[in-house]
């Protein structure tokens, strides 16, 4: 029997967990599983270098990729949401919208205003998914009825860039659904008086967005594997009580289809945008 045991030849190494990974170093992609630098996707505009999925981009990351440096003008910047019904639930509306203005630094979940794209003059609307998941409620709607008007009235093409997962903000009830109506006529008129709308979507447009204003461009453009549709394919599937297509609802399936007119990447679409306000 060994007094004094030999030391072992191996470092024992605690290996940190999984969870441990910095949040702000790395992101995951939902599409294929890879842990992507977080630096070597934001320089690749937030498109995935592996399986081209495409994260979400707020709204002034969406301005600052498609208008040049320097030319956007924002629109009715200060307007904010009141509380029409004092909806109350586990958080009141109140409360939802402080804390999405804290987290997103907007007002509410759309940005408008008019800027150069490629030297070509345009009216632009965004809509941000962080923002009670980019859903349309009085203000989003007001500020788009109007950016619509001005187009209108400058004769000025306009571009929106829709991504909601919410549709119509419950929040505020019927104040909600009919900027669905409002939007839709607004762009009626544009379309009578010889304005050019491009709609462009992206993952996800679903609900009353893609019901109202977000279906009616001239032309209807979506990034890549962009979920698009009213209701979900999980509760298509729960209440049909059928299996749906592979690809269900997503662009490539919506453009085999005849939904929409093309797919554009990330990376070239303000020079492919530009060139459609050319032939217009």
């Amino acid at each position: 029997m060994q007094l004094f045991p030999r030391k072992p030849k191996y470092t024992i190494v605690k290996i940190a967990k999984k969870n441990s990974i910095p949040s702000d170093l790395w992101s995951k992609c939902e599409e294929c599983g890879d842990l992507i630098y977080n630096k070597k996707l934001d320089e690749n505009l937030k498109v995935c270098p592996k399986c081209n999925f495409h994260f979400t981009l707020t709204a002034l990351e969406r301005v600052k990729l498609l208008t040049d440096e320097g030319t956007f003008k924002e629109m009715d910047a200060d307007m904010e949401s009141l509380d029409p019904l004092g909806f109350e639930g586990p958080k009141t509306y109140i409360e939802k919208l402080k804390k999405d203005r804290e987290l997103t630094g907007l007002k509410d979940a759309v940005v408008t205003g008019e800027g150069l794209m490629n030297g070509k003059p345009v009216i632009l609307g965004v809509t941000d998914s962080r923002f009670i998941m980019g859903s349309m409620g009085s203000v989003v709607g007001e500020k788009l009825t109007r950016a619509i008007e001005r187009s209108t009235k400058e004769r000025i093409p306009i571009i929106i860039v829709s991504g909601s997962g919410g549709g119509a903000r419950m929040y505020e009830g019927l104040f909600s659904l009919m900027q669905m109506a409002k939007t839709s006529a607004a762009l009626a008129r544009h379309n009578a008086a010889g304005g050019l709308f491009l709609s462009v979507l992206t993952n996800p447009t679903m609900a009353g967005i893609m019901a109202s204003f977000a279906s009616l461009g001239d032309l209807i453009i979506a990034e890549p594997k962009a979920l698009i549709g009213f209701t979900g394919p999980r509760v298509i599937e729960q209440t049909i009580r059928q299996k749906l297509p592979p690809g269900f609802q997503r662009s490539e399936f919506m453009l085999e289809h005849g939904l929409i007119d093309m797919i554009m990447h990330r990376k070239t679409m303000k020079a492919e945008l530009t060139k459609l306000l050319g032939y217009f």
